[in-house]
């Protein structure tokens, strides 16, 4: 049994040697260098590099020596390859330079450094991996140089103008940059590349003020090339300035004949980040200047959307604007017609009926008209239906809205507006004290396709979810959610009312916050502001560690930089959030709003 064990043992043995025996050069080395055995590695790796040049092997050999500093032996080898390899001198001296410095011969090394750039000698398309060899030993001065010479190489400015970019942005030389980057875009006509490197390099808004002012400065130079103008919108739109935006476009609009598609466009943009009154200017110069173009009515119904939209978010709203923007309405559909291209002001002025003026019996009539007149326009109708069933909330007849809802959700399944009606039919659930069906449809639209109804369904999950499951939670919920379903109906002097003393009931309850918060807010939209203030106050002091800790803060600031006119007090608020809430969504407005109310010199 033993012998048996023995000749087992020796045929292993055998194997194993003979594995060994069969290894390569280069799987040797590359085994050493793994398991830091830097003496054997060298062997190996000087074998395979007197036969064939290999990057890889040439940078791990050079490693090795470093840690090994065997530095006669290395000379002698840097010695010999670069005088007998030509074709690869300029690894050899790069790497032979990095050996130098190890050793503290910086005079030396940036001599090699400086004749591996001239080694490659004509051969352009090799000096970008040089350049880049430069960039990863963190050198960056000398990958600038690299690229330099092969301009001077080529007799060509524009070569590698990307690569040259990113270099100057890790020498922090940000107007070099972009210089490079711009005249990379007006030679390859790729505003998407430029856009995307400037987005990622620019980051200090001192960087992004001189792309402004270079970007103006080369309009004014070249006021027939188009590329600035894009590119300087572009910009604008990212800093969501959009009124500089819209002058920018218009002036391409009369230089190129866009006939206002452009600024159609952006007025659209506008309206999304709601910015009412720019994108309502943008739309009324669509129609003043092409009132025979095909934009018209379109721009037309969207203006008058744009001022509906600050007219409904300036607070207190004013019932004179809102009879006025219905009149506007009324003006478009006598002036156009009822028919596809003006259906959605059907609905617009319906919803004013309904909401602001309390004439629900005419707003639904209107409604009603509209599903008439389009018929035809499936998504429309939809969108009809889910107005109807907000109105029956309103006027107290919640089956009737949920059926209404539920068409919808069948209609439009898997579709954004069927998930809108989920949405309002969960809500209608929570308003009704049905927590736990609320909760789930919620759940399912936390996967919603739109970030914003997924944003809502989870922050109502997250509301029930940490109000409800013992007696008084539920109590203290059911009550806090029939506030909510008070002020969906614009009862928002009873629902002052109901907060104030759900406050007292439960201020040392897990909502607490929350009835603060909402209070705030509605006294807010009363233009109440130093009620607002009050609450915030509250919820500043006491509940600062509360998920709602940093809206406060913000929503302070906020209130005395644009209501109470008190510069210096917005600034110490919006100092708190950056230094206690480093996290929050809103640090970087409040980072621009104090450096505003500073005075810094930012365009």
């Amino acid at each position: 049994m033993k012998k048996g064990f023995a000749w087992i043992t020796l045929l292993a043995l055998l194997i194993g040697s003979g594995a060994a025996y069969c290894q390569t050069d280069e799987q040797l080395a590359e085994e050493y260098f793994k398991k830091e055995e830097c003496e054997k590695a060298v062997t190996y790796y000087e074998k395979i590099l007197k036969k064939n040049f290999e990057k890889r092997a040439l940078k791990n050999y050079t490693s090795c020596l470093i840690k090994t500093k065997e530095w006669d032996e290395a000379e002698k080898f840097f010695k010999r390859q670069v005088k007998s390899d030509n074709l690869n001198a300029a690894w050899y001296l790069v790497n032979w330079g990095m050996l130098l410095e190890a050793q503290g011969k910086t005079d030396g090394a940036e001599k090699h450094y400086a004749e591996s750039i001239e080694a490659f000698g004509p051969r352009v398309d090799l000096y970008r991996d040089l350049a880049e060899e430069f960039r990863e030993m963190q050198k960056t001065e000398w990958a600038q140089r690299t690229l330099q010479r092969a301009r001077e190489v080529s007799r060509n400015e524009n070569l590698y103008r990307l690569e040259m970019a990113s270099v100057y942005r890790e020498l922090n030389e940000p107007e070099a940059m972009i210089a490079e980057l711009l005249s990379y875009g007006i030679l390859f006509r790729n505003t998407e590349i430029v856009q995307n490197m400037l987005q990622d390099f620019l980051k200090e808004e001192k960087e992004q003020a001189m792309l402004e002012k270079v970007l103006y400065d080369k309009i004014q130079k070249n006021p027939n090339e188009a590329f600035y103008n894009e590119l300087l919108v572009w910009y604008q739109v990212q800093r969501k300035d959009f009124y500089k935006a819209f002058i920018q476009e218009r002036a391409l609009d009369k230089r190129f004949k866009y006939s206002g598609t452009r600024i159609f466009d952006l007025a659209n943009l506008a309206l999304q980040n709601k910015d009412y009154e720019n994108a309502a200017d943008m739309f009324e110069y669509i129609v003043k200047e092409y009132p025979k173009g095909q934009l018209y009515p379109f721009a037309r119904r969207m203006a008058i959307s744009s001022r509906e939209e600050q007219v409904k978010n300036t607070y207190p709203v004013k019932t004179a604007e809102v009879q006025k923007l219905i009149g506007e309405y009324q003006k478009l559909l006598d002036e156009l017609g009822t028919n596809p291209r003006t259906l959605e002001a059907l609905r617009n002025m319906a919803i004013l009926h309904a909401f602001y003026l309390d004439e629900k019996d005419k707003a639904i009539a209107i409604l009603n008209r509209a599903i008439e007149a389009g018929k035809t326009e499936k998504e429309f109708v939809d969108k009809c239906k889910l107005d109807l069933g907000d109105i029956y909330l309103l006027v107290g007849e919640p089956w009737e809205a949920t059926l209404l809802y539920s068409q919808v959700e069948k209609s439009q399944k898997d579709d954004v507006l069927g998930y809108e009606a989920k949405l309002r039919n969960a809500k209608l659930h929570y308003y009704k004290g049905d927590f736990e069906l609320s909760k789930e449809v919620l759940d399912i639209l936390k996967r919603a396709t739109t970030r914003e109804i997924a944003n809502d369904a989870n922050d109502l999950s997250l509301l029930i979810m940490d109000n409800t499951g013992l007696d008084t939670s539920e109590t203290a919920m059911q009550e806090y959610s029939n506030v909510e379903l008070l002020l969906f109906q614009n009862k928002r002097g009873e629902a002052i009312d109901s907060l104030k003393s759900l406050f007292v009931k439960y201020k040392d309850h897990s909502l607490a916050d929350e009835i603060l918060w909402l209070k705030a807010r509605t006294y807010m939209k009363l233009d109440s502001n130093q009620q607002a203030l009050d609450d915030l106050k509250i919820m500043r002091e006491k509940y600062n560690l509360d998920i709602l800790g940093d809206d406060a803060v913000y929503t302070m600031a906020k209130l005395y930089e644009e209501k109470l006119n008190d510069k210096a007090e917005a600034m110490n608020l919006y100092q708190e959030l950056l230094e206690k809430y480093p996290g929050s969504i809103f640090v970087a407005d409040a980072r621009k709003r104090f450096r505003a109310l500073r005075g810094d010199a930012i365009n």
